[in-house]
């Protein structure tokens, strides 16, 4: 009887160890796993050679963004905002991060109305941004400028008209002055981004061909980065 016991415990004893093992490898694995997909999603990141530009990493989950194959010959800018749900705080970056996660888009940088640029998506990574449209002088990027573009996306508010789809007239003109339109520092920090831009990619010419407004590839369906924007200030 005690020899059988003995036995008994013996099993039970080199079940435990399997068992210990077993979750050991899962949870080692596990753990690799989760921190290649935070690689991967952060790619290789390329720094803009200005020192003088902070940029601060908030990268999107790896499925919000895919391997670029193609070179870069564009950038893309855009406007958005929280106003839909948060008319009186439409800015938050945090909220502007969680609308691109869930929504399945991204854009590559995200300038704030204070002029500071977060990077959403590493430049090696393809973001998606641009959607379905075309350009006349590039007939072959239908539909898949994605491929070979930057977005950048400036937290703004464009005119009644152009937000009327988004919020009432009334919701508008609630709205603060300073609310509406685009600031100097972002403007300061746009023109700085894309100087560094076109200095580490050749493959991006300065013009407006090749530096272009959503409204510009999309006009039956999108309005920004909209009339309020000033694209002399680029120097283009």
């Amino acid at each position: 009887m005690r020899f059988l016991s003995f036995q008994r415990f013996l099993q039970v004893f080199l079940a435990l160890i399997v068992i210990i093992t077993i979750y050991f490898v899962i949870h080692t694995f596990m753990a690799q796993e989760m921190n290649s997909t935070i690689e991967q999603a952060k790619g290789t990141p390329i720094k803009i050679r200005d020192e003088a530009i902070e940029i601060k990493d908030m990268y999107l989950p790896y499925h919000n963004s895919e391997e670029r194959v193609n070179p870069i010959t564009h950038v893309m800018i855009h406007f958005s905002s929280n106003v839909t749900e948060k008319p009186q705080s439409p800015y938050e970056i945090e909220d502007i991060y969680t609308i691109l996660a869930e929504y399945g888009l991204s854009a590559h940088f995200v300038i704030d109305r204070d002029g500071t640029i977060y990077r959403f998506v590493s430049e090696n990574r393809v973001a998606y941004h641009a959607g379905k449209g075309s350009l006349a002088k590039f007939p072959s990027y239908e539909n898949n400028l994605n491929d070979y573009s930057i977005g950048i996306e400036l937290l703004a508010i464009g005119t009644k008209k152009e937000m009327q789809s988004f919020i009432s007239e009334e919701v508008y003109d609630s709205l603060p002055e300073s609310y509406i339109g685009y600031t100097d520092d972002q403007y300061k920090s746009l023109r700085k981004l894309l100087n560094s831009i076109h200095d580490f990619y050749p493959t991006i010419p300065r013009n407006r061909d090749h530096v272009i407004g959503h409204d510009e590839y999309a006009p039956d369906r999108k309005n920004d980065p909209g009339a309020l924007f000033d694209w002399s200030r680029l120097g283009y």
